[in-house]
């Protein structure tokens, strides 16, 4: 298949209810906040959640999260040495960088997309390939209020303790609500050299639309978390006359007039700019 032909830049707005939408490991798995308060989402966490659409897609998957893995393989290393194509190349210090990535292009959607390092402990030769799509970390609107629950087991985790132990008390965090912003694009020259089609954008723009799909935790039940619109712009050429960063200030996302906290989407007025040559197409999910 031919490689995308058009540059595409994307936005997507999402909510969340009542819900952690990425916790923070080094701050308590508290909700990601900056020094302002508003709260944040990082492009790790989205581009896990579209790899794991895109798994549920019937997509093969180089970097799985091992709750989810349907090859059998428990480590990267385990993944790429255990491929056929992968092992066929693979000859040491006379490994061939550019036939490993187009081969591992080939095999795994989530690297000819998002690209990946393939450097492992040992190895002769790593691998790096750049990947067309990038997806900047999402930012909330409006500060967000985090609020924290202390819970409590109904059982001691071990046997011959008399009363609740201290193993059976703990805290959880959400934000009331939150509206975050996604931005992202695919590059076109980038695309050429791993392969990414025209067709594997648009797997990319359904992930988009369903990202939350089969990710529902106790951080994040069922609901809690929404995609609302999806603004999807397909240039007329492989290098537009805007750049990413203009037709991502097209977008305007702020709480109405009187409206200090926000609590649903509908406390928010959402407008587009016109630009010429520049009409997106608006997936409402509402």
């Amino acid at each position: 298949m031919e490689a995308l032909q058009h540059k595409i830049d994307f936005s997507v707005i999402i909510t969340a209810t009542n819900a952690n939408p990425n916790g923070d490991p080094l701050n308590g798995n508290r909700p990601r906040e900056n020094y302002e308060g508003f709260g944040e989402i990082s492009d790790v966490c989205i581009k896990r959640k579209i790899r794991n659409r895109l798994q549920d897609m019937g997509e093969r998957i180089f970097v799985q999260s091992d709750d989810r893995c349907d090859d059998g393989f428990d480590s990267l290393r385990a993944r790429a040495e255990g491929n056929a194509a992968i092992k066929a190349i693979s000859k040491g210090k006379k490994t061939d960088r550019e036939v490993y990535a187009k081969t591992a292009c080939e095999q795994w959607i989530d690297v000819r997309s998002f690209g990946q390092v393939f450097a492992f402990k040992g190895d002769e030769v790593s691998v790096g390939v750049r990947g067309p799509v990038s997806i900047q970390q999402a930012v909330s609107v409006s500060p967000v209020d985090i609020v924290s629950m202390q819970i409590t087991k109904s059982v001691n985790g071990e046997s011959g303790k008399e009363g609740k132990a201290s193993d059976t008390m703990g805290t959880k965090h959400r934000i009331s609500f939150g509206l975050y912003v996604i931005h992202g694009s695919i590059n076109c020259q980038l695309a050429e050299k791993t392969g990414f089609t025209a067709e594997d954008a648009e797997k990319i723009k359904q992930a988009l639309c369903t990202l939350f799909e089969n990710d529902c935790s106790s951080a994040r039940p069922e609901g809690s978390m929404e995609v609302c619109k999806v603004y999807w712009w397909e240039h007329d050429s492989k290098t537009p006359k805007y750049s990413s960063a203009k037709i991502h200030r097209l977008l305007h996302v702020k709480a109405r007039d009187g409206i200090s906290s926000p609590k649903s989407f509908a406390d928010y007025d959402i407008t587009l700019e016109k630009l010429d040559g520049a009409e997106p197409e608006i997936i409402d999910l509402l």
